[in-house]
């Protein structure tokens, strides 16, 4: 298998200085199952680009619409399978508001039904078979969307809805830092922010485990993560129009401090959970010894 050429001068080379001299490469997200499936759904539609300038006027209009509601259809399942891949990645999280690949279904019924009822003596009974074989089919191989919010067991869950609610803003402004780094055209910066984007879902995954790590980390999660978003947004603008090296060391320099702050802090959050952790063993121990158990 062929590797990835990478080294000092690689464009992915990690940043020199500070604490970024070794840097090891954040995980990757989660992908979304069946992605490839779905680019050839986007294909599907151009045969009736093809016949739709064949028929008259109404056999045109139902063949061109049933291609725009299959693409729509392809576009709502892609976004539906990354909603699911995010919901499937985290331990607490909601089900999506909108269950995308139900309604892909749907529209890929509807643009089966039009494309079939194009021709004029083709009726609407077998059109509508077609459609709901469509329709069966795509979610035989898609499946559902989650229809159940995913909870931790023993958590209240008014807790859990906080925690879903801010682990939910938190992922917005990193997906919003990485969309505003990808305008900058610079590789490395955007590697760089990658790495700190796996350090601060690192702190998510924490309090998705921990809900009593909510109010400690809520401003970390909130605060400083809307902040760099917006610092990110307005820097890339600006690298964008105008190569600023100064500006550019500053920004690095303000995701090293962030990094830092944001991995101290998860030290700081996982040591209390296992002090927590030994008091209540401790509790435990005691308790069953005053019980007569020996532990030993």
């Amino acid at each position: 298998m062929a590797q990835r050429f990478g080294g000092k001068y690689s464009p992915d080379a990690p940043e020199t200085g500070g604490d970024t001299a070794a840097r090891a490469a954040p995980p990757p997200r989660p992908r979304a199952h069946g992605a490839a499936r779905v680019n050839l759904l986007f294909i599907a539609p151009i045969p009736l680009l093809f016949t739709a300038f064949g028929q008259d006027a109404i056999g045109m209009a139902m063949d061109l619409a049933a291609a725009a509601v299959l693409v729509l259809g392809a576009f709502t399942l892609s976004e539906g399978l990354k909603a699911e891949a995010a919901f499937d990645a985290r331990k607490v999280a909601r089900k999506p508001a909108l269950p995308r690949k139900i309604i892909a279904a749907a529209l890929a019924g509807l643009g089966v039904f039009l494309a079939a009822a194009a021709p004029a003596a083709a009726g609407f009974v077998q059109p509508l078979i077609y459609g709901a074989i469509a329709m069966a089919l795509h979610l035989a191989a898609f499946g559902l969307d989650p229809l159940a919010d995913k909870n931790l067991a023993g958590v209240d869950s008014f807790q859990q809805d906080r925690v879903a609610r801010v682990i939910g803003e938190a992922e917005a402004q990193l997906d919003r830092m990485g969309a505003a780094i990808s305008k900058a055209g610079d590789r490395k910066l955007e590697r760089r922010v990658e790495a700190f984007q796996a350090t601060a879902r690192h702190m998510c995954r924490t309090v998705e485990e921990d809900p009593r790590d909510l109010t400690a980390a809520r401003k970390y999660l909130v605060v400083y993560l809307k902040g760099a978003a917006e610092a990110t947004v307005k820097f890339a603008d600006l690298y964008a129009r105008k190569r600023d090296a100064e500006a550019r060391d500053s920004y690095v320099a303000l995701l090293d401090d962030l990094e830092r702050n944001f991995t101290a802090k998860t030290d700081r959050l996982m040591v209390d959970d296992r002090s927590a952790l030994d008091v209540e063993i401790e509790v435990l121990r005691d308790r069953l010894q005053r019980e007569g158990v020996n532990m030993n």
